[in-house]
């Protein structure tokens, strides 16, 4: 990942802006001053100065994760030491500037690597939650884009073909940003522990209780044949279901008798007496 990285910047740089932009690119997300200067920048080849750049990154790297550690272990063994039958994880903030990660790390391991696995659980988090957050960003990048395609067809262009190339560009964005922002990320990543006060206890995951779930047999067949010991077929009794019945439909333009509540017969078409018949002033007689 560090080194795809290091290649994407020099790719995007390398005779396309000055070193001082290059550098700015160099520090925004590799947290490293370039190993070329101005001179070599322009001298050497892009694939030789991304050799260079990466092991200058990846010994900056381990570095970073020695200082790390130092930071951690003696917090992590004071915890083990004092709490370590109490606790069985811990939460370890990790800061990089920006965001700050809470790793949930297992005290036993963490003391067992000397605050190694406080590292590995950094590396994990860091990669988990910038995957998560640029591929939401990316499926709303999508909806967008099959939206805006539609308008193709009136160029008398194939809108499939166009969302199909375009994804493809937008896909290759969105693993560029994952793996800049993730490099980015552990190349400042700091952990802000002074003493065990700050070290808070971790949970794990937490599974489903499917203890109140479970459901035998019987208990499902009592619940499916109703009243009755044993759902008994002698005890169930079945539902006899009426036919529903409708009267003979009356057309709006034929002739009908009806009787008013003074007694007056009259006979007109259905449509004229309609309104009457819904009120109640008259019934339909024949």
């Amino acid at each position: 990942m560090m080194f795809d990285v290091c290649e994407s910047i020099v790719f995007d740089c390398h005779g396309n802006v000055d070193y001082s932009e290059f550098s700015l690119e160099v520090l925004r997300y590799l947290s490293v001053e370039p190993p070329v200067d101005e001179s070599e920048y322009m001298q050497l080849n892009a694939n030789e100065i991304i050799d260079m750049l990466y092991k200058s990154v990846r010994s900056t790297y381990e570095r970073k994760q020695q200082v790390m550690v130092q930071q951690a272990w003696p917090v992590i063994r004071d915890v083990f030491e004092k709490q370590g039958k109490v606790y069985e994880n811990i939460v370890v903030p990790v800061s990089d500037g920006t965001k700050v990660y809470q790793i949930l790390t297992n005290l036993q391991k963490a003391y067992e690597s000397e605050g190694h696995e406080v590292l590995r659980g950094f590396e994990k988090t860091t990669n988990l939650v910038t995957i998560d957050d640029t591929w939401q960003e990316h499926l709303r990048e999508l909806d967008d884009l099959k939206q805006s395609v539609q308008n193709a067809s009136y160029e008398q262009k194939d809108p499939l073909l166009i969302y199909k190339f375009e994804s493809f560009e937008l896909f290759k964005v969105a693993v560029d940003k994952i793996n800049k922002d993730v490099v980015s990320s552990l190349m400042k990543g700091n952990i802000p522990l002074r003493d065990s006060s700050q070290v808070q206890q971790g949970t794990g995951p937490q599974r489903l209780d499917t203890s109140n779930m479970q459901q035998t047999k019987s208990d499902a067949r009592s619940a499916y044949d109703g009243p009755g010991e044993g759902g008994d077929p002698q005890s169930r009794q079945p539902q006899k279901v009426e036919p529903i019945r409708t009267g003979r439909k009356i057309g709006r333009n034929e002739m009908v008798k009806v009787r008013y509540q003074n007694g007056n017969i009259v006979e007109a078409k259905y449509k004229k007496v309609e309104p009457d018949i819904v009120s109640g002033a008259c019934v339909i007689t024949t």
